[in-house]
């Protein structure tokens, strides 16, 4: 059994990225893998903000993410990057938190214009992390019902996501390199 840790960036609780990330690991969960979920929203602000490098709850995220096979990485588009949220824990996190560990990055947004922030803002952060990101996928608002069971409204990213998934999966269980 693979483990996989996701890593909310929304600052809200209930979002479209946050009920994309619970989809994605409810499919993982169903395929056996172990999933552990981890929000910015659980580390205190003051801890965030402070850079506070020995925060206990830092510390357990640290751990999580080192012992990892894999990790999704999920944000809204907030001024055509991450969430700053996500940033001030990626800030204080070790330099190498995930090394070489595949990393699939999930990002909505209002707009296809914004499509690009997951190509020139989050996979360099990951990669800055020593993080293997994957293609990644980018969901308009409008294809994404943040109440519904199922959230993503459109068939071909459904096909999309599921890809993704299952190439992730296989980057853990061939352990082969990739770019």
């Amino acid at each position: 059994m693979s483990d996989i840790v996701i890593v909310s960036g929304s600052p809200v609780e209930v979002s479209r990225s946050q009920s994309i990330l619970d989809y994605i690991g409810s499919i993982l969960e169903g395929k056996g893998i172990s999933v552990e979920c981890v929000s910015v929203r659980e580390v205190p602000a003051e801890e965030l903000m402070s850079g506070n490098f020995r925060s206990s709850k830092l510390n357990e995220i640290t751990e999580k993410l080192t012992a990892a096979d894999a990790v999704v990485v999920g944000s809204p588009v907030y001024k055509a990057a991450y969430s700053g949220v996500l940033k001030c824990l990626f800030d204080i996190l070790p330099q190498d938190v995930l090394d070489n560990t595949p990393v699939l990055p999930i990002m909505t947004g209002a707009s296809i214009s914004h499509l690009l922030a997951l190509e020139y803002a989050l996979k360099p952060l990951l990669s800055t992390l020593k993080g293997k990101p994957l293609k990644g996928i980018y969901y308009l608002d409008s294809q994404v019902d943040k109440m519904a069971a199922f959230p993503i409204q459109d068939e071909d990213l459904v096909n999309r996501t599921k890809k993704q998934l299952e190439y992730l999966v296989e980057q853990i269980n061939t352990g082969k390199s990739f770019s």
